[in-house]
Order: C-alpha cells, then structure tokens, then sequence
C-alpha cells in the first residue's frame, strides 16, 4: 500500500506538473499566437489571368501557379490518398493526434529512425499559413495549440481545402489543382489513380520526388502512397497492381494559353497593376475579361502577318542568317544543336542548307527532319539592292543558296519555302462601331521581336487617311457631294510654314473641275486643299477635335489637308468609327470586366453607346455619381484606350441594380440608364462620307459607256465583293507611312505599314516575270501596302454575315445630277446618276446641253509634301 500510495502520489504530481508545464508553455506563446479567424477569409495567391470576350485564356502573369478548389470538386480518391499519406486519423482526432505522436515515437526510439511523422494535416496548415519551417521545440509548441484553435474556429473540410490549395507541390504549382494542371495538362476530375497517388506524394518532398526532376524516385514515393491506400482498403489488389505497373506520363504543362494576343494582354497587365498595384495584380488571382473575340484576333494576326511576308518577299532575298560551316560538314547533331539555341518567330523557323540542285534545296530542321524546299517556294528570292531595287529574278536554287547556310524557313498553308524575318513594321486595330469596343489589336509583327505597341504607342503621318474628316468639314458647312471643286495646280501658296508650299497631285495630273465625291474617292490632293480652304482653317481642326483628335497634334497650316499630322492607328479607328455609327465619338475600351478569383464580379466596363438619348430623360436630373452618367470629358482629349470616360463599376451590388446590355439588338437606345456617347456630326454628314468612301472602293461611272472610273482602293472589290464596306487609303511623302482605314456598319477597322525608323522609305518593286499574276509592284502606296492586309481580314471577319443595305436617314433625299457639271438632269442616261443629298441642299439648277468651262490650268507648280 505504501508503493501504491507514492504511485500514486508521484503520477498525479507528474500529472499536475505536466498541466503545468502545458499552462505554462500556453501562456509564453500566448502573445506571439496569430489570430486564426484570419484563416476564414485567408486570400490564396493566385495568378493574375487574361482573356478574350468569350472565356480564351490569353496569358497568366504571376510567380506562383494556383488553381484553386472547393472541397467537394476534389476527386475522392485524392482524398483518400492524402489522407492515407499524411494523416490517416484526420476526421478522428482534434488537430493533434497522441496515437501517431505515440507511434512515431515509439519507433524513434526502437530503431532510432524518424520514419513516421507526428504531424498532423491541421499543424501543417498551422505551419504554412502561420510559422516557418525552422526545427525547434517553440515551433511546434506553437503548432500544437494554433492546431487546436484553427479545429475550433474550422470545420475538417475547410482545413482540408487550405491545406490541398497551399501546400507547394513542385515546379512552381501551389495546391492540387495547379498541381494536375502542371505536370498532366488536365483538370482534377481527368485525374487517373496512379497520377492522383503521385500528387499526393508530393509534399513532403516537392523538389526530390518531382516527377519530371526525378522520376524514378517520384514512381517510388508514388508507389509507397498507394501501398498506404491498399493498406487502408481504399483501392483493391488489382487496382494496386495496375498502378504501381503503370509508367509516369509527367510532363512540364505550361499555362494553357487558348488564344496568343501578346500585345492585348500586355495592355491589360498594364491597366491591372495601374489599378491594383503590382502585388495584388499577381497574387490575388483577378480574371480580366477583354473585349477581343477570339476569331476576329486570330483572322487580324493572320492578315497582318501574311501581308507583311508579302511586303518583305517583293523587295528580295537578303541573304542567309549564318554560315555554318564552308568545307567540312557538320554532324547532324551538330547542326540540331545550333539550330535549337535559334528561337523561332512567328511561324519562321531555323534550318540549314544540306544540299542544293536544280530548282530545289534540302533543309535541315532543329528536329532533325530532312525538307525539301521545290522551286514554287524559291523562286520569290531574288537579291535585296535597297528598298528601291530588286535584282534579277534567280533560275535556279543555286543562284540563291548553297550548302552549310543558316535560313528561315515557314510552311504558307501549301507549301514549304524559304523566308526571312521582315523588317518593315505594321499593326491594326479593330473596333465595334456603336460603342468603341477593341474587337481585335495586334501591335507589331512579333511581339518577341518587339514590344512597342504601335496601336497605341506609334505616332505616325496619316496621309491622306485624313482627308474624310477634310470633306466632313466642307460638308458641315455647305457642300454637297455633287460640288464640283477645281482639279487645277494651286497658285497661291500657304506661307505658315515659312516656306512657299504648293501642293500637287500625285500622279501629277489634273482634270478640272470635279465632283466632291469623285474627289475623295480618287483621294485628289488639291481638291482637299481647296475644300479646307472652304471650310477655313481654324473651322477644319476644330472640326477635326471633334472626331478625337488632339489639337496639339494638328498643325495649323495648309498641310494639314493632306495629312501631316502624326496619330496612332487607334486614334484613326476612333475617328472612323464616326462615320460607321452615324455621328457619334465612342472612346474605345479593352477592359469588359473583371472578377476575383471565386468569380465575384468586381468591375464592369459601362461604355458610352452610339444612340440618340431618349427624349423623357433629363439631363439636369442625373446625379452626377450615378455609374451611367452622360460622359464629362471634353471632346479636346486625346483618344486612348481604356479612355477615362469609360466608366467603370467597382461594386457588383451596383452593378446588378440596374443590367446594362451593350447591343442594339437587346434595345439598349431605349434604356434610359444606358450612357450615351456625344454626337460630333450630324448623321446626314455621316451618311454621305460614308457613301463617298464606298466610291473609294467601287468607284462609278458606267465602263461599258467610257465614264467609268476606280477608286484608290478597287482590289477590296475584287475580293471582299459586298457593297457595305467604305474605306481610305493613306500614303505619306516618299511612302514611309501607309494606311487603310475603313469599316461596314459592324466593324470599323485600320491597317498601318511603315519602319519604324521614321526615316526609312517603304520604297517600290519591280514587276517578276517569273512571279505570280497578281503580284503587287512599283511603289508602296496605302492601296498596295496596308491594303491588301485590310482587304483579307475583312474578308475573314465578314464572311457569312449579311450585307447591309443603304438605309438613308431622315433628312436625306437623292436627286438624278449630271456627272460633268454636279447639276440636276432630265435626261436618264451614262453621263448621269443619282446623288444624295441633306434635305434642301440639293442643286437647283438644271445642266444646259453647253456647260462653260473656265480656264483652270495654271502652269510653274512646286513639289507637294505629300501624296
């Protein structure tokens, strides 16, 4: 009884003493215990991600790749192989489990290995959101009473879930959902069992049993976690078997980037960290929807990368990129070797000269594979002179390659031929005409050759893109299309620029008197002169404001006229889109909205719409706080992207209150929350310089009868053939800026080609007798330039959508005129057409059968600036 009694006495005072120590041990970390109600709104770092309208990943930007998932998106099967590796008795203890810190121990100190932990799923989360990894005795008297709180304040589940969307699992992936996309390329529900074992074996060990660093140590840790879950009857024998037979099909999976629009996902990166700054833009794992389709993206980057390989082939071959070896071959893993340290770009791709005969070469690829290249894509390589000349077409392969040479190459659809990597630049936009949205934006030739944004970073000359706006002046005050203006060399001179400037026409010929419409259409330099002089100076930039240009861009003389002011192409678009929606300025933007990572909306994009506002609403009455406020930016500031009178709706709640559509077809016009954009013309003005750009492309007259005619722009006729597309060329002095801008009543789209050394001339062609029937030739113009890239993307983007008919809106009538004289007609033949006009403007005059004509030529002209 004595021994019983000091037994007795000794275990209670060890007890006592151990509560003690525990009390103890509580109260000294007491104070440096976090709060783990934190862990309930706990914000996981997830990347930042980029798409296009509809859903296309564009891009991710972040350091840490995250997927994160709820509890119940997790297959069951990972579940359980988790649990059966890192904490068996996870439903059954309270955040500590004493049977495995017990068992750990024992076999420490049976064998003197630590081959078991004791921690549980609960202090590793402890652990990972709270402590760090050092191994001291505090530490885990942290973890131990933090894993006690955080069982009380979460549920298993919730604890579960923080712990599979945390845990590091290797080659940058955070949580299981990175984890499978990463190393498999799939979502977790496509996960198989030997896959989802390997997973679950990772974070103990993310770096030395990584399957793609270390596969055959990764299979065995794989192996032993489903031998955990065999042991706990979680999968059968044969299951087992077949899975620890089966090999590891891990690979390196990077983001799956749906749709590459470098450039659109740079600009929308820019806004986020503008918005957000830097660390929450890339940690707090916002999806930012653009306003880019995907189709439309793709057709634009095709259309311009194609229209500049053709720029580049007709101006010649400049030669090899390398050589790589003169008179001992080398090994064919010796050139393989080279050829992959040589990044591809944009469809070219490195290879080297094998052998050269007749009209045909073999190349060598960076994987190894033998390509013949036939004379179909040879014979184009004639040698680059300079930007003006071209040498002799070649006749064989020899006169353009020879053995041991590091080229390009690309595959055009059909077939294999030799390329280079352009030098010449071009970009293009593409917006929605009734609210301004970026449809499609591709801001250079290669992004990972460059990325300057040349739609909205490059200012360049319009040329005779400007002239539109020109004749939209002289039509605001009092001309029609049927005035006739005088094709005639200008006599007097514009003396603002210090110097006598007279411009002429390019080609220099003159034909008298001409309608307006023919004018514009043949892009006549001093017709436009004469119709600014019409118009007035001051009145014309004014008038060129309202389309969204800046007025410190315009300069205020007489050169203006023909286009030497320096815009962006998105600044161009903007302003055309005018003509397209019937009057209106709306400020493009590429932001349609953002969500957080649980897909909470948390910003929309409101743009203002092209709409006459309803007549009940009253302006006077609008808070000026409401998100749908009429725009407050002065028609003076420069068109931007994401422009600031884009309202934004940071609060869903908000938003929600009143659902804003953005279609006309859904009746926005008649929503009276909707913002409607400011109206800069009247939409006669807009009608009839629509119609005249539609002369730029169809041209008139009647061919069978003599008085037929082209405008600059008759090749889109020849391929998009439908009558509601209009358009304007654009060509600058010595052709070192070309444009085509141009639209139909869905999409308003701008072509820019050029150097991006100001200075550099985009030079001529000479025709190739041995090229193809079509081939583009003498020198580079806005027709034959960016044109051709035009014509094919609206081509593409318009196919199978229905040609719009010619609605004239109200106030427009159309009257039968004489094309010699703009004046009203009786008779019906080819020297007449109808015409239309604004209500009340129409000529008054009938033709007699012997119009005068005064003298209109006048002789000593200087050079022009511009073309």
């Amino acid at each position: 009884m004595k021994w019983f009694k000091r037994l007795l006495i000794a275990f209670f005072s060890l007890s006592l003493l151990g509560v003690a120590a525990i009390t103890a041990a509580y109260f000294y970390v007491l104070p440096d215990l976090p709060d783990v109600n934190s862990l309930k709104t706990v914000q996981l770092q997830t990347p930042l991600r980029i798409y296009s309208r509809d859903g296309k990943l564009i891009s991710q930007f972040g350091e840490k790749r995250r997927i994160p998932v709820e509890y119940d998106d997790v297959p069951a099967q990972l579940i359980n192989a988790v649990l059966d590796t890192e904490d068996a008795r996870f439903f059954e203890h309270r955040g500590i489990d004493p049977i495995g810190i017990i068992r750990a121990a024992t076999i420490l100190i049976t064998t003197g290995k630590k081959s078991q932990g004791a921690s549980t799923i609960t202090q590793q989360v402890a652990r990972g959101f709270f402590l760090s990894n050092e191994k001291t005795y505090i530490r885990k008297i942290k973890e131990i009473f933090l894993a006690l709180k955080i069982e009380k304040t979460l549920t298993k589940k919730e604890i579960l879930a923080l712990y599979l969307n945390r845990s590091f699992l290797g080659n940058r992936a955070y949580g299981v959902g990175a984890a499978a996309q990463v190393y498999y390329g799939k979502e977790l529900h496509q996960l198989t069992l030997p896959e989802m074992a390997m997973i679950a074996g990772l974070p103990q060990a993310p770096s030395a049993a990584n399957p793609i660093r270390n596969p055959e140590r990764a299979i065995a840790r794989r192996n032993w976690v489903l031998s955990r879950m065999l042991e706990k009857r979680n999968i059968t024998q044969a299951e087992y078997e077949e899975a620890i037979n089966s090999p590891s099909t891990a690979k390196y999976h990077g983001a799956e980037i749906d749709l590459y629009a470098p450039y659109i996902s740079e600009m929308a990166r820019d806004y986020m960290i503008q918005k957000y700054g830097v660390e929450a833009a890339y940690t707090n794992g916002y999806n930012v929807y653009t306003t880019i389709s995907s189709d439309l993206q793709l057709m634009a980057q095709e259309s311009l990368r194609d229209n500049v390989f053709a720029y580049d082939q007709r101006h010649g071959y400049r030669g090899p990129e390398a050589q790589l070896w003169t008179e001992m071959p080398l090994t064919q893993d010796e050139i393989t070797n080279k050829l992959r340290q040589i990044s591809p770009m944009q469809g070219i791709i490195p290879a080297a000269v094998m052998s050269v005969n007749g009209q045909q070469a073999q190349v060598l690829d960076s994987d190894g594979k033998l390509i013949t290249l036939e004379w179909k894509g040879l014979k184009w390589a004639r040698k680059f002179i300079s930007d003006k000349r071209q040498g002799l077409p070649p006749k064989q392969a020899a006169d353009i390659l020879s053995a041991g040479q590091q080229v390009w190459i690309r595959n055009n659809g059909q077939h294999w031929q030799l390329s280079q990597i352009p030098s010449v630049s071009s970009a293009t936009v593409s917006l929605e005409p009734h609210d301004g949205a970026i449809r499609a934006l591709v801001g250079g030739f290669s992004f990972s050759q460059s990325q300057f944004n040349r739609v909205t970073q490059a200012k360049r000359q319009l040329g005779s893109n400007i002239k539109p706006f020109i004749y939209a002046a002289a039509l605001e005050k009092d001309y029609t299309l049927a005035t006739l203006i005088n094709n005639a060399p200008i006599n007097k001179p514009d003396t603002r620029q210090g110097t006598a400037w007279r411009p002429k026409n390019s080609p220099d010929i003159y034909g008298g008197p001409t309608r307006l419409r023919v004018g514009l259409a043949q892009s006549i330099n001093v017709m436009s002169v004469r119709a600014m002089r019409h118009a007035g100076l001051d009145n014309t930039i004014k008038e060129l404001v309202k389309f969204g240009f800046d007025p410190n861009d315009l300069p205020r003389n007489e050169s203006l006229a023909l286009g030497s002011p320096s815009v962006t192409p998105l600044q161009v678009a903007t302003a055309f889109n005018v003509f397209a929606n019937g009057g209106y300025l709306v400020e493009p933007y590429f932001i349609d909205h953002v969500t957080d990572g649980y897909d909470n909306m948390i910003e929309q994009t409101i743009p203002a719409i092209a709409c006459e506002k309803p007549q009940e609403i009253n302006t006077q009455e609008i808070d000026v706080e409401d998100p749908f406020a009429a725009m407050a930016e002065e028609l003076s500031q420069p068109i931007e992207a994401q422009a600031s009178s884009t309202e934004v709706i940071e609060n869903e709640d908000e938003f929600n209150a009143s659902t804003v559509t953005t279609t006309k077809e859904d009746n926005i016009c008649s929503n009276p929350n909707a913002r409607f954009a400011k109206k800069v013309i009247s939409e006669q003005t807009a009608f009839l310089i629509t119609e005249a750009l539609k002369s730029v492309i169809w041209g008139g007259g009647d061919w069978s009868k003599g008085t037929g005619w082209n405008g600059t722009a008759w090749r889109a006729a020849k391929l998009i053939k439908r009558h509601d597309i209009a358009g304007k060329t654009g060509t600058t002095n010595e052709s070192r800026d070309t444009w085509f801008s141009g639209f139909n009543p869905t999409l308003t789209s701008t072509f820019w080609v050029g150097f991006d050394d100001h200075g550099r001339q985009l030079g001529r062609s000479s025709w190739m007798a041995n090229g193809e029937p079509d081939q583009i030739s003498g020198a580079e113009a806005g027709a034959k330039t960016a044109g051709p890239g035009w014509n094919d993307f609206m081509n593409k983007a318009l196919a199978g959508t229905p040609e719009y008919p010619v609605v004239p809106p109200k106030g427009i009538v159309s009257a039968r005129i004489d094309l010699a004289t703009g004046k009203l007609t009786r008779k019906t033949d080819h020297t007449t057409e109808f015409e239309y006009f604004v209500e009340g403007t129409e000529p008054k005059e009938y033709v007699t059968e012997t119009p005068q004509n005064g003298d209109i030529f006048i002789d000593n002209v200087a050079e022009d600036l511009f073309q």
